[in-house]
């Protein structure tokens, strides 16, 4: 008789966040993997998953979907390996004989058609919850996509770049099927059409619900706290000239692409941000009613859209001590895992300051960008655009052309007053545009 093995979330995972689990992607009887995903976790900034601690079958689902877990919560039990080795023996010898019995009895296989209704997965491979999420949407074969993750892995960038160049009739955007059962979700799945859910309207339109995922929900929870129930808000903006960023960006951003690192302008922005807030601390705070808290590392989170799915902030834990390279090469990992639906929740705690790169869409200003509670200020980001501006040259006042950008500081007013706003900016103009060359 084998051991059993116990499946938990491991210490330090959640970090005190709170954790729904969304969906098993395993059933009772299945044989694992160690690190083969297992479940997926949702809480209200990442989806993640649990894997395998070892090879296995899978004894018994303990917790139910939809449950609230902890760390160190028993989430389902494994037989060991050796276990694990008979059942994949008994289940290769029953798959044989069933072939053998009805190969002359079963008519030769429908042709699939080009256009399928329900992605095709195959067997054994690991996915990602945000690139489960899309083969949930946009119905294809996943045999077809070349994967370039770690092992040849479909990635979510993956997904997208083969949904730009594949044709729409290969590719139909469906409603998510009914919710399955563990034992459903385990068989093998193939094109077999799903016939879409009736959603009924609210509003008395033709119109279709999609339900707020546990991510959005903290989103907008967090967004009303801060702008209405925490922090009055006021927002002060200046005007940046980039043609110093820009000058140096294009000398050096072959050298960065060389060691692996893609030079964005938002890594010019961090690194002044964190100049900015060494030599304006108040902005660099956490307002408490009898004391104003200074930081003194700049723990800087950079704002990155999931389309869709919501909004998160993964954070540069002490971006003083970073080189512009490191700067870029840090958020260029926090971004793809962001993007990849990999970010662990560590990754987004302890921030004291944030960035919202808005302009990177096409906005020049917004405002008040919501401060990110407990922190006293946000720096907003306008799009980069030429535009003629007055220099005096010489003496003489000239129309000169020049990429530029609004650039904005939305604080707490509890904790900052304009005088502190304006000279945080100031700073971080004075960075940007004199930044050397070399």
């Amino acid at each position: 008789m084998g051991t059993m093995i116990e499946v938990m979330i491991p210490d330090g995972q959640l970090e005190g966040t709170e954790a729904t689990l969304q969906s098993w992607l395993v059933a009772p009887g299945e044989v694992v993997k160690k690190d083969q995903p297992l479940a997926e976790l949702e809480t209200d900034k990442v989806t993640m998953e649990v894997a395998a601690p070892a090879d296995g079958v899978v004894a018994e689902l303990i917790a139910g979907e939809g449950d609230q877990v902890t760390v160190g919560m028993l989430l389902a039990t494994l037989g060991d390996g050796a276990t694990a080795a008979v059942v994949e023996t008994v289940a290769t010898v029953a798959t044989v004989a069933t072939a053998t019995e009805t190969d002359a009895e079963q008519p030769a296989p429908a042709v699939v058609p080009t256009a399928i209704t329900q992605s095709v997965i195959p067997a054994g491979a690991r996915l990602s919850p945000a690139v489960r999420r899309m083969l949930s949407e946009h119905p294809l074969d996943l045999s077809q996509v070349q994967g370039s993750g770690k092992g040849g892995r479909v990635t979510k960038c993956d997904l997208l770049a083969y949904l730009k160049t594949t044709p729409a009739s290969v590719v139909t955007p469906v409603l998510k099927a009914p919710a399955q059962t563990p034992a459903q979700r385990a068989a093998p799945v193939t094109a077999a059409a799903v016939k879409p859910a009736t959603l009924a309207g609210q509003s008395g339109l033709a119109s279709t619900l999609r339900p707020h995922s546990k991510m959005r929900s903290r989103i907008a929870e967090h967004m009303v706290d801060s702008l209405l129930h925490t922090a009055p808000h006021v927002t002060s903006i200046f005007e940046a000239d980039l043609s110093a960023i820009q000058r140096h960006r294009a000398k050096h951003k072959t050298d960065f692409a060389d060691k692996g690192v893609k030079l964005t302008y938002t890594a010019y922005f961090v690194a002044a941000a964190a100049k900015a807030l060494q030599a304006v601390p108040e902005v660099n705070s956490q307002y408490h009613d009898d004391v104003l808290e200074l930081f003194h590392d700049c723990n800087i989170g950079v704002g990155t859209a999931l389309g869709n799915d919501g909004l998160v902030v993964p954070v540069i834990q002490q971006t003083q001590d970073l080189n512009l390279i490191g700067i870029a090469r840090r958020l260029q990992q926090l971004t793809d895992a962001a993007r990849d639906n990999t970010l662990k929740p560590t990754d987004m705690q302890g921030g004291t300051f944030t960035i919202s790169n808005h302009g990177v869409s096409g906005s020049l200003v917004a405002t008040p960008i919501i401060i990110n509670q407990p922190q006293s200020a946000i720096l907003g980001i306008g799009k980069l655009e030429k535009r003629v501006i007055v220099k005096e040259i010489e003496g003489v006042d000239t129309m000169v052309i020049r990429p530029m950008c609004y650039v904005s500081l939305s604080i707490d007013h509890r904790a900052l007053d304009g005088f502190q706003t304006n000279s945080f900016l100031a700073t971080l103009i004075e960075e940007l545009e004199s930044w050397p060359l070399d």
